[in-house]
């Protein structure tokens, strides 16, 4: 069967931060990264909270941490120095991103402003960009259309902050903006088995068409179609570095650990 590309989502809020994980990412097989510029423009802070029961061993305290990325002001960075320092230092191929705060985003300045970082990243030469399925019609057709001149990909991204809706539903979501894009990326956020379920069936039902597909979820069961794309037939499969019991619980994975169960489900 074709197997996806295996895309790593680079973490870090520095230069410096991204291209270590790129290394890990290329050491690892990945195919290809996704560069979040939107977090570039934010600081992160660990808070660490410890909760001890009033009936435990001090031994048996839990630890939890809670990352919290703020937004920075828009001179914070120097992005035509970052994207000459991103195509120098990443040797696979990128999808640059700018996330809004309406999609889960960070980016700090107004959708005009964003726009032009998106425009900047299309005439860096960067190989894929991700361009949000509801940025503004006429907008996004001058950012399409410069990207298909200068042979940049497009990723057509949707990131739903509700619960997935129907198998049915996201299929007519995919299909009706099959053209916006090469891949159609859907995201939603997944509470359980039933969204897991419904964004299978998704998955499954688009498998068989022309239209090259990453559907996944953020939480519980969101990691059932990465696990299973090489049998759901999608085109890029999101991964991450990061290690940890937590990752299941936002519905993600860790690309070394995503490829040994594709051996042991025999799918590669």
């Amino acid at each position: 069967m074709d197997m996806p590309l295996v895309c790593v989502s680079l973490r870090g809020c520095t230069i410096s931060e991204v291209l270590k994980d790129a290394a890990s990412a290329t050491a690892a097989g990945a195919d290809l990264v996704e560069v979040r510029l939107d977090l570039l423009w934010s600081k992160k802070e660990v808070i660490i909270e410890e909760k001890t029961d009033a009936s435990s061993k001090k031994d048996d305290q839990k630890i939890k941490k809670n990352v919290i990325f703020t937004p920075q002001e828009m001179d914070y960075l120097d992005l035509d120095s970052v994207l000459i320092s991103l195509r120098q230092g990443i040797v696979l191929p990128v999808i640059l991103t700018c996330r809004p705060k309406r999609e889960g985003g960070y980016f700090p300045g107004n959708e005009e402003q964003r726009l032009e970082v998106l425009k900047k990243a299309i005439e860096s030469g960067v190989s894929w960009v991700d361009l949000e399925i509801n940025i503004d019609p006429n907008q996004r057709s001058k950012l399409f259309e410069l990207a298909k001149k200068g042979g940049t990909k497009i990723v057509a991204s949707s990131h739903v902050t509700d619960e997935s809706p129907s198998s049915e539903e996201i299929s007519h979501d995919v299909r009706e903006n099959k053209n916006l894009g090469d891949v159609i990326k859907i995201c939603y956020n997944s509470s359980g088995r039933t969204d897991g379920i419904n964004l299978f069936e998704a998955a499954w039902d688009l498998k068989n068409s022309e239209i090259k597909t990453s559907i996944m979820g953020i939480g519980q069961a969101g990691d059932w179609t990465r696990i299973h794309s090489p049998l759901l037939g999608q085109a890029i499969v999101y991964t991450t570095m990061e290690n940890g019991w937590h990752l299941a619980q936002k519905g993600m994975i860790n690309a070394t650990d995503l490829k040994i169960a594709w051996a042991m489900l025999e799918y590669d």
